[in-house]
């Protein structure tokens, strides 16, 4: 089905619900208006913007552009939008979602209800554990969020959606512009990061490029098995043949390139995983990992000696995370020690609602005692006199103890 008229949907209602969902704690765009100003004439405003969309003289202002410091020395691009922007995208995404939400493969685990990174890792384990998996290709596309095609993205909204006033709203948010500092600058093709619509465009996109060819074009062909679990910009895709993993590498490529988009070539690795490859580790050669969503992925045994697929925080994300909390307690290391330590469990306990799952226990032990040296060293360097020894330390632990390691994902749950 094709929705011919939709855009009417976006009307003073629909705003006003969206504005009643809006968190009100986020930066601020260009015009620095917030939430709360926004608020204090609220009728009048939404009244004006709905006019506005009617007469298609809508235009989003340039987002704000700034750079969050990555792990490997790099910066991630966060585009910061004014709110009455937030607004008509929030708007916009909910009629969008509505119409594609059930074209969208069961593969697809990233900004969609009810799914997310641990039922995407599931999934991922059964294709492992219970399909004849013989070899996995970790693939990870170049700088995708910045590479979406504008033309191609709009192309591919029309396949369901014929109405030009959300074609138009969606041109016009593409192309709205950032700035850095105090220079404006086009944005000829990506998607913010930081655009309330940038996850379902993006899941459109990587439908159209990704899944819906291999799910329709590839799968079909294969003479064995052939899976894919895809979040986000983030894939795996599994092979029964190594001969059909090669082809279908091959033509991955192509696929991209065909859309404006290109695999990282250094984090892209077609590698032999699975029972087999975990058979060989008894014959002295270590079969690869590899790794998806933030978890380093390894062939291991159960108890009873049968192949089983484990997995731990990658030491990338562990050292990352080591880091941050080392200047996080330095930040606080002049506040009342129960403070301290009530942030930190706060912090402890989110790590481990995302890490705590099935076989990471050490890292998650590891990470604990990182903490724990940190915070350590730093009580001790508040002042010129050593404030704790190694067994006061301890006592005083007994009496603001840190939360301990807990798994709260089980891999093989529902």
């Amino acid at each position: 089905m094709v929705f011919t008229s939709v855009g009417h949907l976006i009307n003073k209602e629909l705003l006003k619900e969206c504005h009643e969902k809006m968190d009100g704690g986020k930066a601020v765009g260009i015009d620095g208006i917030t939430r709360e100003e926004y608020s204090r004439n609220l009728e009048e405003n939404l009244e004006k913007l709905v006019e506005r969309l009617k007469q298609k003289s809508y235009r989003p202002q340039p987002a704000r552009r700034v750079e969050i410091p990555k792990g490997d020395g790099k910066a991630r691009p966060l585009s910061i939008y004014c709110y009455e922007d937030k607004l008509v995208q929030e708007a916009l995404k909910r009629i969008i979602e509505a119409v594609f939400e059930p074209q969208f493969y069961d593969e697809m685990m990233g900004f969609r209800p009810g799914r997310g990174c641990h039922k995407a890792i599931r999934k991922l384990n059964v294709m492992l554990e219970k399909r004849p998996t013989n070899y996995v290709l970790d693939a990870d596309i170049k700088g995708f969020f910045g590479h979406i095609d504008h033309e191609w993205a709009v192309r591919f909204i029309e396949a369901r959606i014929k109405d030009p006033n959300i074609t138009r709203l969606v041109r016009r948010m593409l192309k709205g512009g950032i700035m850095k500092g105090c220079y404006y600058e086009k944005t000829e093709e990506g998607s913010g990061q930081g655009s309330v619509c940038s996850p379902i465009i993006a899941n459109i996109y990587m439908h159209y490029v990704l899944v819906w060819w291999f799910k329709e074009c590839i799968q079909p062909r294969l003479k064995g098995y052939g899976g894919l679990v895809v979040y986000a910009d983030d894939f795996v895709l599994c092979f029964q043949y190594k001969e059909e993993a090669e082809r279908c590498y091959g033509l991955l490529k192509s696929r991209m390139e065909q859309f404006g988009m290109a695999l990282e070539e250094n984090k892209t690795r077609l590698i032999e995983f699975g029972k087999n490859a975990g058979k060989q580790n008894r014959n002295g050669k270590k079969p690869e990992t590899f790794t998806f969503l933030g978890f380093t992925h390894y062939c291991s045994q159960s108890r009873n000696g049968k192949f089983r697929v484990k997995r731990k925080t990658s030491r990338k994300k562990l050292a990352k995370k080591c880091k941050e909390i080392k200047w996080l307690i330095q930040s606080m290391r002049k506040g009342p020690v129960r403070e301290i330590i009530k942030k930190l469990n706060q912090v402890l306990v989110g790590y481990d609602h995302y890490y705590g799952i099935t076989d990471n226990s050490r890292s998650l032990s590891s990470f604990r005692l990182s903490v724990t040296l940190s915070l350590y060293k730093c009580l001790n360097r508040r002042s010129q006199k050593r404030s704790y020894n190694w067994e006061g330390f301890k006592e005083m632990l007994k009496a603001y103890p840190l939360a301990r390691p807990r798994i709260y994902v089980n891999v093989y749950g529902g």
